[in-house]
């Protein structure tokens, strides 16, 4: 393994301290979804530790999460104030972080069976090939 690298395992989408607010966009999501800014928003604010994130901030991250492709924008809703807004919903990428994100890969490894680990290794190998040729 490089020295100097973290390669501790978790994604950068829960790094740093953007993380607790990915979580809370991603929680609200999963739960209900598709949901607009404000709503996203206001869902964050009822959870433990966010309870003074602003709606800057959340809109931000929102954009992010959408730039990076976890989150989609599915359709336009209209506002009791007469203005459209877009509504959001995961993306399957964001569904297989929160997955990644809450098992233990050691369990993981431990009740693989040889075909699965092929297919996983596959996809891997696949994968950082084609961000090589990049």
């Amino acid at each position: 393994m490089a020295k100097g690298k973290d390669k501790s395992g978790r994604l950068s989408v829960f790094k740093g301290r953007e993380a607790r607010l990915n979580r809370a966009i991603f929680h609200t999501l999963a739960l209900k979804s598709p949901q607009t800014i404000y709503d996203i928003h206001k869902q964050a604010k009822a959870q433990k530790g966010l309870i003074n994130v602003r709606y800057a901030s959340v809109n931000k991250r929102v954009r992010f999460l959408a730039e990076k492709g976890y989150i989609n924008s599915v359709g336009i809703k209209k506002t009791k104030a007469g203005f459209e807004t877009t509504t959001y919903e995961l993306t399957s990428r964001a569904y297989l972080a929160m997955l990644l994100d809450w098992i233990d890969l050691e369990d993981l490894l431990a009740k693989l069976d040889e075909g699965a680990a092929r297919v996983i290794l596959a996809t891997i190998i696949k994968s950082s090939e084609s961000s090589q040729h990049s």
